[in-house]
């Protein structure tokens, strides 16, 4: 009797411990990933940056558009080094100024679908590019799995991409162009992982990011590209808490 109890009170405890799967998941329309190339370090981003903290009020939130905020490093040597900036974000900017034929880099710098973009130049979630296809993320604690069905996009080069992105978070500036200032981030992005599609399929955990970073909200954003493209095909995500 006391074998069976004790049985069923770990049966009860271990399936009270398993979080529940969150899902997030586009139609077979394409959703643009809107991205917003940034830095502390630059007087003319945080105007930028408080467009995009509203973004998380607009009602078409990840359903029909997908924001994320990249810090990138380039201002890091003219008076105050961005703690969320990363090469590999900078990087991803110039990757995309490669495709462009573009012979410069500059923030604020906003992408829309792949393309370059301006607030002035129409919404959010007009993307104007043929690519799509059903995206379906489950996330569970730390683990995500990612199905993408796209048969006529063949699977050749493939890949997904995690980023885990933090809102709410301040940052107070000492020097450079912004000395003074309190900064107040939206989708920022912590961290982001790249995995090869299998099938369609990946298992893959969410990006690892500073644990002293006090982030009240924390989202993710998934996407699928190819090698060596930095051009969104499709993209799904939501709010992790």
């Amino acid at each position: 009797m006391r074998t069976l109890l004790l049985s069923a009170l770990l049966t009860v405890s271990s399936g009270a411990a398993t979080p529940a799967a969150k899902i997030f998941q586009s139609g077979e329309a394409p959703v643009p990933l809107v991205e917003l190339f940034t830095s502390e370090g630059c007087s003319s981003c945080p105007p930028a940056e408080r467009w995009m903290g509203e973004l998380r009020f607009d009602d078409k939130l990840w359903r029909d558009f997908v924001p994320v905020a990249w810090h990138v490093n380039y201002w890091d040597r003219l008076g105050w080094p961005d703690k969320f900036a990363d090469r590999a974000y900078t990087d991803r900017q110039y990757a995309y100024a490669q495709k462009w034929k573009s012979r410069s880099v500059y923030t604020p710098g906003l992408v829309r679908g792949g393309e370059e973009w301006r607030i002035r130049d129409g919404g959010l979630d007009e993307t104007g590019f043929a690519q799509g296809g059903a995206l379906k993320v489950s996330v569970a604690g730390e683990n995500v799995s990612v199905n993408f069905d796209a048969p006529e996009l063949g699977s050749k080069d493939l890949q997904v991409n995690v980023a885990r992105l933090g809102g709410g978070i301040a940052s107070n500036v000492h020097s450079g162009e912004n000395r003074g200032k309190k900064l107040e981030h939206e989708f920022l992005v912590m961290g982001w992982i790249q995995q090869p599609l299998r099938a369609g399929k990946a298992f893959l955990h969410l990006p690892e990011f500073d644990s002293t970073v006090k982030a009240p909200r924390q989202a993710i954003a998934v996407w699928i590209s190819r090698a060596n493209d930095p051009t969104p095909i499709q993209a799904t995500g939501g709010w992790l808490n």
